[in-house]
């Protein structure tokens, strides 16, 4: 039988146990409660044993409820080291289960209600902080912004201050979150089977754990948040039976599947694998037989065409829009593209592919503004028109782009190759009527599963669910980067998946959001002058467009503080596009 596969696919004769992997016990679920489960990385940590934390004698009261909240971030063996702190009476009776509230920072103070008593070494404190996220069962991240706040009685026992009475829930502070735990990719499929799509989780550094618990995760499927635009490959019949050093992973109920949803599927478990740190190749067992017929052992190698990273790996054609004029940069030199965006002078947003599409926003003798479409230096075809058009952005499949019009109504408008026709439709957005503002900035993800949003100034991200007609629909937008609320000026997807934003703030004028919302973090400010307009990234570089210029900065920071003039464009402040 011909084994038929997308280009990517190579065959592979290598024969021989899969190298480098630990061998582990089979564990073929997860645990069924519902609390999140205790996750590794897959390497043992090598800075030393597991730090112990403990209430100690004759410690103060309100520093010792601290390392209790230290503590809260260990998860091993039901969290015994958070239990260590409860007295007898309660410690069997706190129920630490459902998700981990994570806080900015803990505030403790006496506690002003309840009367202290110095006699009966008695005392109460009240606990505040901001939730920002909560960490879901399977090590999802859901970013929040509410109040927190609890009130903690306290005792001495054996000459040690204990815990006598608190609120059920595990919460941990921020940094506790970053010290203890380390995130990770599960890759599944868009719902057209085309891309694979990332799942980010949080998972416990300090255990020895197998890869094992990382494909048991991704055979529990995709967290709750992008699961509307994706779904795991096979079907709820394929299990994980385990792994040995004879027989690598072990897979069951995959014997009705086809050569192709085969080889989806080990593309699936190989890139997981491979951005964990663990580059194979791989020995896949299904049913007692070799995953893929006649092939031993696969590494990503074999699955290029469905590589989730290949941006970070190819080239990207530098735009500019300069005075209403589209210009291509090379080189250090910027000149007019072909066609009229290049020369028109009244071209508001654009956005192209490496494909040769383009589609751009430009401005009508009326005033209000028209979106066109089509292939670079033929003639575009006029589509939908506003008073204000956001800039458009591209799908996955580069045919096809999404704008919003007059900051509430987005659109998708397809481009037929055969045709040279374009056909709109619009996006199902019943999901967002209720956050107030316009969507001044709309970002499809490289993969087209999630969508970026600016509305009033704050920075959203949802999912993008497809029906079986094919229409499209946002669901599960929550908001990100806190921080920035209210500031928010531009944003663009970066090549890891995380984003870039632009604001007003004159203190902090470009931050990075990380794609769940878990960290919100300023970039190198420099010689920036604030308000960053516009932002874009590509591979290798970061672009933005401050009050004076077009700047740059290498896209791997490190050392560098200040921004640079992009060669070509110095002296003319424009706006950059980076080609899809």
């Amino acid at each position: 039988m011909k084994f038929i596969v997308p280009n990517g696919w190579r065959r592979c004769t290598a024969v021989g146990a899969v190298a480098g992997l630990l061998c582990v016990s089979g564990c073929s679920t997860l645990p069924h409660d519902t609390s999140p489960q205790v996750v590794g990385t897959y390497h043992k940590q090598a800075d030393g044993p597991e730090e112990v934390i403990a209430p100690e004698v004759g410690a103060d009261p309100d520093l010792t409820l601290r390392d209790f909240y230290r503590a809260a971030a260990i998860p091993t063996n039901e969290h015994d080291a958070a239990r260590g702190f409860l007295t007898d009476t309660i410690r069997g009776a706190w129920d630490a289960s459902g998700d981990i509230m994570v806080v900015d920072s803990l505030d403790i103070v006496t506690a002003p209600h309840k009367k202290q008593n110095t006699a009966t070494e008695a005392r109460s404190f009240t606990v505040r902080g901001t939730i920002i996220g909560r960490l879901k069962s399977g090590g999802a991240y859901v970013s929040e912004n509410e109040a927190y706040e609890a009130t903690v009685d306290m005792k001495v026992v054996d000459n040690k201050w204990l815990i006598d009475g608190l609120p059920a829930g595990l919460v941990i502070e921020r940094n506790e979150l970053r010290n203890h735990y380390t995130p990770q990719s599960l890759y599944f499929y868009k719902q057209t089977d085309d891309v694979l799509v990332p799942d980010r989780r949080w998972l416990y550094k300090d255990t020895e754990e197998s890869e094992s618990t990382l494909v048991t995760l991704l055979m529990e499927g995709p967290s709750s948040s992008i699961a509307p635009a994706t779904h795991r490959a096979g079907d709820e019949k394929v299990t994980f039976a385990g792994y040995d050093n004879q027989n690598g992973y072990q897979f069951e109920g995959l014997s009705h599947l086809d050569e192709n949803d085969r080889a989806r599927f080990a593309a699936q478990l190989v890139w997981t694998l491979s951005d964990a740190g663990h580059m194979g190749p791989f020995k896949i067992k299904a049913d007692g037989s070799n995953l893929v017929e006649g092939v031993d052992t696969v590494s990503v190698d074999d699955f290029a065409y469905y590589n989730p990273k290949v941006n970070s790996n190819s080239l990207s054609t530098l735009y500019a829009l300069n005075e209403g004029n589209v210009l291509e940069v090379d080189s250090g030199v910027a000149e007019p593209i072909k066609g009229d965006l290049g020369s028109s002078g009244n071209v508001q947003s654009v956005q192209l592919t490496e494909s040769g599409m383009i589609a751009a926003v430009s401005r009508k003798p009326s005033g209000d503004f028209k979106l066109q479409m089509g292939e670079i230096g033929s003639a575009l075809q006029d589509s939908v028109e506003g008073t204000t058009l956001a800039r458009p952005t591209f799908e996955y499949n580069g045919q096809t782009v999404w704008t919003v019009v007059d900051g509430d109504r987005i659109v998708r408008v397809v481009y037929s190759k055969t045709t040279g026709r374009l056909s709109e439709s619009e996006v199902d957005a019943r999901s967002i009527e209720d956050i107030d503002g316009e969507i001044s900035v709309i970002r499809l993800s490289r993969s087209g599963a999630r969508v970026a949003m600016i509305i009033d100034g704050h920075v959203y991200i949802a999912a993008v669910a497809q029906s079986s007609s094919g229409d499209k629909r946002i669901v599960n937008a929550r908001e990100v980067g806190s921080e920035v609320s209210g500031s928010a000026l531009s944003l663009d997807w970066n090549n890891d998946g995380s984003l870039i934003v632009g604001t007003s703030s004159g203190q902090s004028p470009v931050w990075r959001i990380e794609q769940d919302g878990s960290s919100a973090s300023t970039m190198p400010t420099g010689n920036i002058s604030a308000p960053v307009v516009a932002v874009a990234t590509s591979p290798s570089k970061l672009y933005i467009t401050d009050s004076h210029a077009m700047l740059e900065l290498p896209a791997t920071v490190g050392d560098e503080v200040n921004w640079r003039e992009v060669p070509g464009l110095q002296g003319r402040r424009s706006s950059p596009i980076v080609s899809d």
